[in-house]
């Protein structure tokens, strides 16, 4: 294999008595002195899990700072869709998941905000903001993936927790024409859907006049076809319940079914140009683009429980049970009809039926131009890049139906249906739909079940086509430069300084169409009934909703959409618009001295921020549009020190003192409201919100068992102030009504800075393959193929909220873990990986005092309940060119599921099926 730096020396990874059914690996022998990514080590053998393994040690054994990494073929290894599902084995990694697909990372108990994404050492800003989300990027784009858990002075200030370093590929980890391809076809059990997957890269390499160049290419497709089993309830303390006690209830005050049928969608694009003009220096162009779409069909059917809360009996005198409600009212939140908070009878309630189709796409297009130059004792390295990152949000059609008004005390209630619900059992929310009885006396009473939802009236009575997308603009251009000095301290000292430039703005363009009334459906020709749009086929999931339906159909909903056009336009949502930009001056210097037991490096980096934001606020009663903007600025440092002691040839002491802030949000920092009709969201800015920051301390222990074996052992605490919190609950206010939309109860997201806090954990992990103890012990060796890989997490963390209580800190599992066993030899590969966190914290809720009692509005905090995660791999190598694979996922088919405040109480349930795939790879 050819020298990733010239002049560098090798030796062969059989000194280290590599198996003798293994090729020769070679790893560079003073690797503290390449880049990490130049340590890549490209796996071409019979061995796949154990030479990356192997190669990924090596890399972590020999970085100066705390790291863990995947090379190469192991990211494929299991599978693996997106970076996010690659990494969570990794000790101190957890996932959070939307509909079964990992999306973001939490590491240590550390919010998701906390990590930061780059590509080949520039960061980048993620579709979202911030919070880098993992699932937008296909995890095929990697040669190899470093999560560096220590935060040094030449990373940015806002890595608290560690950041997610993606080394893509490049020409030059081959001896010269490279094409490797991959193609599969799988099978998902809920739905009966199908999914594809494949990959194609071509590298190569060419000697000229003026040096060597070499250029590679890479595709990837992955496709999935979904349903989904969902049910969600919301939760509410009801100031008309204060009969005795009334302060351990909360009511649910809607049940709902969002019943999805979706294609979900990553690929990427890439291409990298390299030139080493010269021995020690090489110049890149790289290009990369990356996408998550999600093409989405969704039937809502919301049980709308507190349609008549006003009318509840007010009363605080215990009461005789009375199965029929009191005249004019619906027995919601009525102790006295016998009903209680998990199981009951409502009453004449409305029917809010919601069926959109969602086109949403979040991408992220990078390019960096960039140089490493090796000058004898001085080395410099540059970068400039530009990343654009799209958030697009668009639905192209809405479309609710509503049931018929309630009336004067219930006058056409006759109209609406009865619901029966039963919620006692937090993994089955169950409902019964019956006609609704109105007696001569105004009482209402419990008529016949009904099966076929649509056999309940409904009137089309809004129309929306939204196109939305929020887009981040990001220019770096970054300095690097290093001088070695023997003698100096230690054996050799080399001193670092660079500068760094970030200019970030994000921007929103979002235009809504909206018919609302009768009268512009008639202008437009829209029918009214949901027949016109419904199609043959029953529901396709598996979870009993105790009732049926119909499917639409797509084309027939954007029909009436462009029927819509004839009568209606897009307007600018103006409320929802702003502009943040974001510019970063920074600077660092630190040295790391080189001695006989190890390596000290020490610095600091100073960061320079300015904000400004600019948005519209609008007088719901009057729709005046002010404009406003606010500026903010702040200086903050961040000093650190890392130790690195080897105890001996094997054993490696690592203690580091660290410091970072994370700021708000890009959408945080706007000085409006935003509200979301399709989704009954608004969300606030807070521009004054202040960066949270952390002083930490990591100290661990890493032995390794040559030549792939490893086990380490290590704790590490984090002292916060200004914790971050994201807050939410019923906005309970008018201010944004208009047109007739009513958005006080639509749920209110912001950001509020609580009091201090702090992170304290401890963290284990070990792998060994058997191979290298199959001699002394006796065994036959085939036994050696036998292989581990078990890593655990513990956290204990609390902060203090903006309203003074303490808590968790969001994203933070008190426990992670993962446990691996895996086989490989004579070409043959199974592996069985099993994962798990317990409950965290996902947002907080709103605690108000309701009759004389301090109670979470709409029920306490939310959580996201435990997880667990089973998935297997085997592969078979025909040759060396061509293997063919299979991988299982989501083999427990266990539900993704929050709850609010006791884990009675849930919010959220959602399964996606099995998966099954199959296919082959082939390598020239």
């Amino acid at each position: 294999m050819r020298a990733l730096l010239a002049g560098a020396a090798f030796v062969p990874v059989s000194a280290f008595a590599a198996p003798r059914d293994e090729p020769v690996v070679v790893v560079a022998a003073d690797p503290a002195a390449v880049p990490e990514e130049d340590q890549e080590i490209v796996v071409r053998g019979s061995r796949p899990i154990a030479e990356s393994e192997s190669a990924a040690l090596e890399i972590q054994r020999n970085s100066p700072a705390l790291v863990s990494v995947i090379a190469s073929d192991a990211v494929g290894r299991l599978p693996d869709q997106n970076i996010a599902q690659a990494i969570s084995r990794l000790p101190g990694v957890g996932v959070e998941r939307d509909q079964g697909q990992a999306r973001y990372v939490n590491l240590r108990g550390a919010p998701k905000r906390w990590t930061t994404l780059s590509f080949d050492g520039v960061n980048v800003v993620s579709p979202e903001g911030r919070a880098a989300r993992f699932d937008s990027i296909p995890s095929a784009i990697a040669k190899q993936i470093v999560v560096r858990k220590a935060v040094t002075p030449d990373m940015v200030g806002e890595t608290i927790s560690g950041n997610v370093d993606i080394i893509t590929r490049s020409a030059f980890d081959h001896n010269g024409l490279f094409v490797a391809g991959k193609a599969g076809v799988g099978y998902v059990e809920l739905g009966d859907r199908r999914e594809w997957e494949g990959s194609l890269v071509v590298s190569d390499r060419f000697e000229t006049g003026i040096g060597e160049f070499g250029i590679v290419s890479s595709a990837t497709m992955y496709r999935r076809g979904m349903v989904t089993d969902n049910f969600e309830t919301d939760w509410e303390a009801v100031k008309e319940d204060a009969r005795p006690g009334f302060g351990d209830r909360i009511w649910a005050r809607e049940t709902e079914n969002k019943l999805y049928r979706l294609v979900r969608k990553n690929y990427s694009l890439s291409t990298r140009l390299d030139w080493e003009p010269s021995a020690g220096n090489r110049i890149f162009a790289e290009t990369i683009y990356s996408a998550f779409q999600d093409d989405e069909q969704r039937n809502n059917y919301i049980f709308d429980l507190d349609d008549q809360q006003s009318r509840t009996p007010a009363g605080t005198a215990s009461c005789a049970v009375n199965a029929t409600p009191a005249a004019g009212t619906t027995g919601y939140a009525d102790v006295c009809t016998g009903n209680t908070p998990l199981r009951g009878t409502v009453y004449g309630i409305d029917l809010n039926s919601n069926f959109t189709v969602r086109a949403y796409k979040q991408s992220v297009f990078t390019n960096t131009l960039g140089g490493d130059h090796d000058l004898d004792t001085w080395r410099v390295s540059w970068r400039a890049n530009y990343t654009r990152s799209i958030d697009d949000r668009t639905q192209p059609a809405q479309l609710n139906y509503d049931s018929p008004s309630f009336g004067s005390n219930g006058a056409n209630a006759a109209n609406r249906l009865t619901v029966a619900y039963d919620l006692t059992d937090p993994q089955l929310a169950k409902v019964e739909l019956y006609r609704t009885i109105r007696n001569a006396n105004g009482t209402l009473g419990r008529g016949e079940r009904v099966s076929a939802i649509e056999n309940f009236p409904r009137t089309l009575s809004r129309l929306r086509s939204l196109y939305a997308a929020d887009t981040t603009e990001a220019y770096t251009a970054r300095l690097d430069v290093s001088h070695d000095i023997d003698g100096l301290l230690g054996n050799r000292t080399t001193i670092a300084a660079g500068l760094r430039f970030d200019d970030r703005t994000k921007s929103v363009d979002e235009r809504l169409l909206e018919l609302n009334n009768a009268a512009q459906f008639a202008a437009a020709g829209i029918p009214t009934g949901y027949d016109q749009i419904a199609i043959p086929g029953g529901f396709q999931g598996q979870v009993p909703l105790g009732y049926t339906f119909q499917y639409f159909g797509r084309d027939k909903l954007l029909d009436l959409v462009e029927r819509a056009k004839k009568v209606g336009v897009y307007r600018d949502q103006t409320a929802n618009l702003y502009n943040v930009n974001e510019r970063i001056y920074s600077a660092y210097a630190m040295a790391t001295v080189t001695t006989d037991w190890g390596n000290v490096i020490g610095g600091a980096r100073i960061e320079h921020i300015r904000n400004n934001s600019s948005a519209a606020t609008i007088n719901g009663a009057t729709g005046v549009t002010t404009p406003i903007s606010v500026e903010r600025d702040i200086t903050l440092v961040y000093p650190s020190l890392h130790i690195n002691y080897d105890v001996n040839d094997r054993m490696k002491a690592r203690l580091s003192f660290n410091t970072g802030a994370a700021r708000p949000d890009y959408d945080q920092l706007r000085p409006n409201l935003t509200f979301n009709d399709a989704n009954l969201t608004v969300s606030g800015g807070n521009p004054d919100a202040k960066p949270e920051k952390a002083m930490g301390v990591d100290a661990y222990v890493e032995y390794y068992v040559l030549p792939r074996g490893f086990l380490s052992i290590g704790a590490y605490y984090k002292r916060l102030r200004d914790v971050l919190f994201d807050t939410t609950r019923t906005f309970g206010s008018d201010v944004l009504n208009a047109n007739g939309v009513d958005r006080s109860q639509y749920v209110y997201s912001t950001i509020d800075n609580g009091g201090d806090g702090s992170i304290l954990g401890i963290e284990g992990a070990i792998q060994q393959q058997l191979d290298p103890f199959v001699a002394d012990l006796g065994l036959p060796d085939w036994v050696g193929g036998f292989g581990v890989q078990m890593n655990a997490t513990l956290n204990r963390s609390r902060a203090e909220t903006p309203d003074g209580r303490r808590v968790p800190l969001p994203g933070a599992s008190d426990a992670v873990y993962n446990l691996g066993v895996y086989y490989e030899k004579y070409g043959f590969s199974a592996r069985v990986q099993y994962q798990n966190r317990s409950r965290w914290l996902d947002d907080l809720g709103d605690f108000q005092t309701i009759n004389g009692v301090v109670r979470g509005v709409d029920g306490g905090d939310f959580y996201w309940a435990k997880d667990n995660e089973l998935d297997a791999s085997v592969r078979y190598a025909i040759n060396q060119n061509v293997e063919l694979y299979g991988n299982f996922s989501n083999l427990l088919n266990g539900p993704g599921r929050r709850y609010v405040g006791d884990t009675r109480y849930t919010i959220e349930h959602e399964t996606f099926g099995r998966r099954y795939q199959a296919g082959v790879r082939v390598t020239f």
